[in-house]
């Protein structure tokens, strides 16, 4: 595993002996996927002997006693320790950051390309690497049905396709167990449908016994603390590992070693986004080759988060996830792609018969944490020693499942980290000091947390004692990510909408939110987000305070949520600096926020763990729906975790066997190989337009009145003679272009309408990701619905008008009024054969070029309307020329008149502010 290693196909020279092999299977250079090719087939002609997978022994639970009776005071507060703890996968602190990431020793020479393709099979050898020989015989779906032993039926155990389709739908989508066989009772159904079973009984004892085991079952033991015995519901967590791990549809796009990605061609600026482009995969793989070369990392990310699953009863379910870092983040945000795995169901009891409340806490504490190493106890020998793995296409490779992350809400975290309630459950930093930006902070030692707890007697904080002494490389404190969901969205964003509301008016912020223009665009912020800076513009504070501190310090926060480490930390700086306009206008005495604080994490967790959608409680609060509340929805209400598994286990065997189904039916082939691609900064998507108009036949005159487009006339008769000169490059100035349009006559009266165009995304990294609508402009008429006029809608748009996409002077804002297309046998008429007309058009007012620079306090571009002659500016563009939606935020002024309207407002106001938190493509242009 020591020195470099030479691809001698494409030249790089700065592999490893695994970074060899891995580069040389996903390279996309065609000469090394010759050798790639060439390598395996010398490989498939050996004999290679399987190693046996070890099982790993699971012992008996022990039961934990909970009893300490300490006081409050006492609660979970570390002492601090005059040493530091000497392991290196302890020292995971700042300074992390600065280590050299993993290298191997100096470099050794090539000698030609047969010993290139020597050395790539023992470097799959050393690795216990068996890439997929042939799928039919070594992927997981061709296991699978090994176990079904039916070639002739893809449907097996299900006599035909219906009855498969039955069965899918009765445990997919379908009613309860009750009317379900209610319906199968019906006389003539079943045997109507060609059904071999009669009732969801029957349906079940199939799916119990026939199908095989997709994910491991459910086991119930207890854990007793303080005297009481509480039931936990758990899987063997290596099986979880494996299934995730070896699922068909995860197999082509796996990591399975870390990798540095720029953004720049002369790789100065690091780019953090999968979880293997972070420096904790980096680091801890130069820990395990140490330990022993040559293992594959599976990132082990746990969260935990306690859910309602009734609406009155206050019935809880306090499920446990796991995913694994080898998917990509891309999928495994998506449920409906099952890249996570509910591996428990862990106690939900309040311990209410224990009167003390700090001995209450400690209690439920201690029963967290005995959970937590028992079901996390089998990652101790398999995370150090490994454990042979095979990945959805049959390629089999030591893996190491080492503990990565948690993801867990503020509560959660203080309860996984052993941490009193205010303090930071990550760093040392005290609590009355949570509120600076400057004061030094450093991740807490576990060793130092560990003393500490020996030396009070804290009780069984087992899950923290286990990151120390059993989990390798593990380090909890490290390990406690970001909380984008609850920490910025419903944490410090409820906050400063209370601060706003106090200083501002609540009744004043709702009528100006009640005034804004409409718009329709998909992002994953709170909606207010989107608008909220705009909207306390010039707005009136008590005691006549200057505004503009106020400004910066809500564009501070907002800007947080960036796309850079650099604008991150600037924003964050941005806030605290102008923070203290909330203590002079009374509203807050200190910033001693927890929430606050750990906006100081999130530079250093997206460098070792990648960006924080890799580990978002937001995917894991989806997860309850399907996991919990519908799993008890299904039961009788007794004894509901019992039947909730049971439940889950059977509708995770039919997702199982519909992979198969699908395998199958295409023809039992590989699907075709992937080579990961890092995203680009760029935000891809296409521009759609419907085949067929909205409207077929609008008459020029309604135009000008349903649709506000006043001058359409004038404009279409300026871009048929602009068109009209072809190719003669002498540009005509306005007042020549104004000669030639009067003498413009239209062959037709009415146009074909179109009164939509649209943006859906593409799959730019080949995640098979389905196309979904991110963004649209609006151009519909005003019409009479009943008695009632139902006003007009024309979005704004940022139109291109040059050829410099990074320029902003190439680009001015329209309000889009008609979207059309000319009627067929009139462009003949109006055109000389060598134009070539854009297919669609559209009739757009402008708004004023865009200004040097944006306001200093609130970062925003101010537009007016733009006019001639007091009349407003318009023009024919193509479609194609509309880059995207914009929002613009009327000017209020100090106090919002109370006659405009949501709909009205472009046309009542004079200026604008552009605004740049409608989305991350406009944040990202206009900052």
């Amino acid at each position: 595993m020591d020195g470099h290693r030479t691809c001698s196909a494409c030249g790089r020279d700065d592999l490893t002996v695994t970074g060899l092999s891995q580069h040389i299977a996903k390279s996309r250079d065609p000469r090394c996927h010759a050798l790639y090719s060439q390598s395996r087939s010398r490989t498939n002609n050996e004999a290679l002997n399987e190693a046996n997978e070890a099982e790993l022994a699971f012992d008996d639970a022990d039961f934990f006693e909970g009893d300490y009776n300490g006081n409050e005071d006492e609660l979970e507060r570390p002492a601090a320790s005059e040493h530091a703890a000497d392991s290196d996968e302890d020292d995971f602190d700042d300074h992390l950051l600065f280590e050299p990431e993993w290298e191997a020793a100096p470099s050794q020479p090539q000698a030609d390309e047969d010993n290139d393709l020597d050395l790539l099979d023992d470097a799959f050898a050393d690795d216990e690497l068996e890439d997929q020989q042939n799928a039919l015989d070594h992927g997981a779906n061709a296991a699978y049905g090994a176990h079904l032993a039916n070639d002739e039926n893809p449907y097996h155990p299900f006599n035909s396709q219906i009855e498969w389709e039955v069965a899918r739908w009765a445990k997919l989508r379908g009613a309860t167990s009750t009317a379900f066989s209610d319906l199968l009772s019906i006389d003539g159904v079943s045997e109507r449908l060609g059904l071999s079973f009669k009732n969801a009984n029957e349906l079940n004892k199939i799916i119990d016994h026939e199908l095989p085991t997709g994910r491991p079952k459910f086991k119930r033991e207890q854990v007793v603390v303080a005297g009481e015995s509480f039931d936990v519901y758990y899987r063997d967590i290596i099986e979880c590992i494996k299934s995730l791990y070896g699922d068909p549809d995860f197999a082509r796009y796996l990591t399975f070693a870390p990798e540095r990605h720029y953004t720049d061609e002369d790789q100065t600026i690091r780019l953090f986004h999968d979880m293997h482009t972070g420096k904790w995969w980096w680091n801890t793989q130069k820990k395990l080759d140490q330990h022993r070369p040559g293992g594959t990392i599976i990132p082990i990310i746990i969260s935990t988060d306690k859910t309602q699953v009734t609406m009155f009863r206050n019935k809880s379910a306090y499920p446990m996830y796991l995913t694994i870092g080898n998917i990509p983040k891309e999928i495994r945000r998506k449920p409906s792609r099952g890249g996570h795995i509910l591996l428990a169901y862990l106690p939900t009891t309040r311990l209410e018969h224990i009167t003390n409340k700090a001995s209450r806490r400690r209690s439920i504490a201690n029963l967290y944490h005995a959970c937590m190493s028992r079901v996390l106890a089998p990652l101790q020998h398999a995370g150090l020693e490994g454990i042979n793995m095979r990945s959805g296409d049959g390629a089999l490779r030591r893996c190491h499942p080492l503990f990565a992350s948690f993801v867990g809400d503020y509560p959660e975290q203080l309860l996984a980290t052993g941490i009193k309630f205010g303090d930071c459950p990550k760093c040392d930093v005290e609590k009355d000091d949570t509120e600076s930006n400057t004061v030094p902070l450093h991740l807490r030692n576990i060793g130092e947390v560990l003393d500490a707890l020996a030396a009070l007697d804290q009780g069984n904080l087992a899950f923290v004692r286990a990151c120390a002494a059993g989990l390798p490389f593990a380090n909890i404190f490290q390990g406690v990510t970001p909380d984008v969901l609850h920490q910025l969205y419903q944490g410090l964003v409820k906050h400063l909408l209370a601060w706003l509301e106090a200083a501002c008016g609540a009744t004043e912020i709702d009528a100006r939110c009640r005034r804004l223009p409409p718009t329709i665009t998909l992002d994953y912020s709170p909606r207010i987000c989107r608008f909220l800076l705009g909207i306390i513009i010039d707005i009136r504070l008590p005691n006549n305070l200057n505004a503009g501190r106020l400004l910066r310090a809500v564009r501070g926060l907002l800007d947080f949520l960036t796309e850079t480490l650099q604008l991150l930390d600037e924003a964050l700086d941005l806030f605290h600096e102008n923070k203290l306009i909330f203590v002079e206008l009374g509203i807050r005495n200190n910033f001693n926020l927890p929430k606050l604080h750990a906006a100081r994490h999130y530079h250093l967790m997206i460098m070792l763990f990648g960006s924080t959608d890799n580990y978002n409680t937001e995917y894991t609060e989806r997860l309850h729906i399907d996991l919990a509340k519908d799993a008890y929805r299904a039961t009788n209400h007794k004894d509901e975790f019992a039947q909730m598994t049971r439940w889950l286990e059977r509708k995770e065997k039919i997702l199982r066997h519909q992979k198969y189904v699908s395998w199958r039916l295409a023809g039992g082939h590989q699907a075709d190989p992937y080579h990961s691609r890092p995203p680009d900064m760029t935000f891809g998507r296409e521009q759609v337009m419907t085949k067929h108009p909205s409207a077929k036949s609008v008459s020029l005159e309604k135009l000008a009145t349903d649709y506000g487009a006043t001058h359409f006339r004038d404009a279409l008769a300026r871009f048929i003679a602009q068109q009209s000169r072809g190719n003669d490059p002498a540009p005509l100035d306005s007042q020549a272009l104004d000669v030639l349009a009067r003498d413009i006559h239209f062959p037709f009266h009415r146009l074909p309408v179109f009164h939509k165009v649209k943006w859906c995304s593409v799959d730019a990294r080949g995640h098979g990701d389905a196309h979904v609508t991110l963004d649209s402009v609006h151009a519909k008429p005003q019409r009479n619905v009943g008695a009632h006029l139902t006003a007009r809608r024309s979005d704004t748009a940022l139109v291109r008008v040059g050829m410099n996409a990074k320029d902003l002077r190439d680009f001015r804002v329209g309000q889009v009024r008609v979207m059309f297309t000319f009627p067929p046998k009139s462009i003949p008429l109006l055109f000389p054969p060598t134009v070539h007309l854009p297919t669609h058009l559209a009739y757009v007012e402008w708004f004023t070029p865009f200004p040097p620079a944006p306001d200093r306090n609130s970062g925003l571009y101010k537009l007016s309307r733009s006019l001639r002659g007091g009349e407003t500016v318009a023009s024919i563009v193509p479609v194609a020329d509309i880059e995207r939606s914009v929002h613009l935020i009327p000017r209020f002024g100090v106090i919002a008149p109370r006659e405009w309207t949501s709909d009205t407002v472009l046309e009542d106001c004079d200026t604008f502010w552009l605004n740049s938190y409608i989305d991350r493509y406009t944040f990202s242009m206009f900052r």
